[in-house]
Formats: C-alpha cells, structure tokens, sequence
C-alpha cells in the first residue's frame, strides 16, 4: 500500500476491475509499480503479486485498475482465496500522481468490493500508508520484517546433518510434487506460502532468476524432510534465504540451520555481498536464530485489516 491520501481537487477519476488484464495492461501496471518503487525504496506489489499480474485468470483475484482520462495512475489487487482469513491486497498510486485521493478511492473501491471485510499490506509501512490505513478504518496485523546480514564476512562453521540425512539440488520436473507437499505442510500456518500451487512454482521457475543450484534438498532416504530455496537479485546484489522450510516431526534436529548455513554458503560463494531474509516479527524462536546468525533488522511491511 503506497499513496499520499492528502486530498486534493483532481479530474474525472474511474476504476475498472477485471479478473485478468491484458498484455497491455500489464506492462502498463507494471510500469506504473516500477515507477513506484524507485520512488519509494521498495515493491509496494509483492512477487507473488506481480506474478498474478501475468497470464490468464487466476480463481479469486481481481485486478483494479484507476484512471483519470485515458491514463492508469493507481493499481490495486485483491486476493480471495484463503478459506478462513479475509481477503487480501495491495495497492499503489503512481507518485507523480499522489496527493489527489487515488489511495483513498482505491481502499474504498476494495472494502466495497469485500463487504468491508479487508487485510491490506503496507510494503516499508511508510507514513502516508498508515495514515491511509487509519483512513480507511483498518489497524495494525501484522509485521513482517526484511533482516539482512553482510557474506563478506561470513563465518559459519560446517553444517552438521542429522544423521541419515543427505542434501541436493532441486531437480524440476521430478522434484515438484514432493517440494509442493512438503512446503504446504511446513506452513500450514502461513497462508501465503503454505497455498503455493504448481502453477505458482512452475511461475516461479519461469523467471528469469530461477536457479536449481540454489535450490537444496534434504531427504532422509528417500522422504524430503526439508529445503532451502534462495534466490539471487541480481540488480541489487542481493542474495535471500528465500524459502526455508523443515517437514513437521522433524524439527529440533538442527536442520534448519544446518540448510540455512549451506544456502548461505552458497550465496556467499557468489561474491554476493549482502544476504536478506523475511521473517514475521511474532515468530520470535525464528527472529532469535537469525539474530543468533548476524541478521538485523532493515525494514519492515506491515498489514492491517478490518476489525469485521
């Protein structure tokens, strides 16, 4: 969520939603959210936003699309597919169009849309995204913290396995379905990496950063009892614990870390120079370890939701 709600007198202003969009539309939206984040520092659409932008429909999102004339000045998505949770969204206004009420108008546009039953991200909980959340009646969720830790000076001792357990590479094709398996149930408590589909990792795969080298694969004979995705980008210089996930009954053997360690290690060994992860705040054992390997805070995405 990125827009400066301060309200001014603006044109004609109109919002379509559809349940997919066009090439065109697309690479507008995408524009628009490129242009958004070297303003403001950081993705106010997540991946997994901008990989729903793509393609044909997809059950449960919608995409808003605001405009004044014929020109797309603000994006919105909505995201309804978690059986128990409300539905979600993003949303941004372009900056050189800011100022006029667009946020305001988007977030009303998504409460009707949802009978006002809403969770709303805020990427870099930037002030006037709050102040938009207060508008729009949502408060404070939940807070998801980007922790980064320099590689230049990475010294971590040698992973130790568990015992008969053995580590690879991510084979596509023949790996995908016990991946799936394994990570839906590693975050059954997490709605939006616990719900990935095949198409969301064939999306995944897809992109251009996709790399199966990075890509680690514990197994203890032949049941995968865990993983370590990471992920480079290339444009920042960035390396990212992307996914780490342990399959339930197998946690406190140390694997986590001994897989954190090895994707870091990898990483590393690319002359990458800095490592970030994400992290809810309220997972505090989780908070702990990372501190525990260098890892500090550097920002932080905050949701808000309706009280209904």
């Amino acid at each position: 969520m990125t827009s400066d709600d301060t309200v001014r007198p603006y044109g004609s202003r109109s919002i379509e939603t559809y349940s997919a969009l066009s090439p065109d539309q697309t690479e507008a939206v995408l524009a628009l959210i490129t242009d958004a984040a070297r303003n403001d520092g950081q993705q106010a659409v997540s991946e997994q936003g901008r990989l729903q932008l793509r393609g044909r429909e997809r059950e449960g999102v919608s995409h808003l699309l605001l405009s004044v004339g014929d020109q797309l000045v603000g994006y919105a998505q909505l995201e309804d597919t978690d059986p128990v949770e409300a539905p979600a969204a993003e949303l941004v206004v372009h900056p050189a169009h800011r100022g006029h009420g667009h946020g305001r108008a988007l977030g009303a546009a998504l409460l009707a849309a949802t009978g006002k039953r809403l969770r709303v991200w805020a990427h870099g909980g930037h002030s006037a995204a709050r102040h938009l959340a207060q508008v729009l009646g949502l408060t404070l969720f939940r807070e998801l913290r980007q922790m980064r830790r320099p590689l230049a000076d990475l010294d971590l001792p040698e992973p130790v396995l568990p015992e008969g357990v053995t580590v690879r590479a991510f084979v596509p094709g023949e790996d995908d379905a016990a991946w799936l398996a394994v990570n839906a149930a590693a975050f059954a408590h997490h709605p939006e990496q616990g719900s990935l589909t095949q198409r969301d990792l064939d999306d995944r795969k897809a992109e251009p950063w996709f790399d199966p080298a990075g890509f680690f694969l514990a197994f203890r004979g032949d049941r995968l009892v865990g993983f370590h995705w990471t992920k480079v980008h290339a444009e920042q210089q960035l390396g990212e614990v992307y996914v780490l996930g342990v399959a339930p009954g197998t946690q406190g053997g140390g694997l986590g870390k001994s897989l954190t360690t090895i994707g870091l290690r990898h990483l590393a060994a690319q002359g990458l120079p800095t490592a970030m992860l994400y992290v809810d705040a309220d997972n505090k054992a989780a908070v702990s370890v990372y501190e525990r390997l260098g890892f500090v805070t550097h920002e932080v995405d905050l949701m808000y939701r309706t009280e209904t």
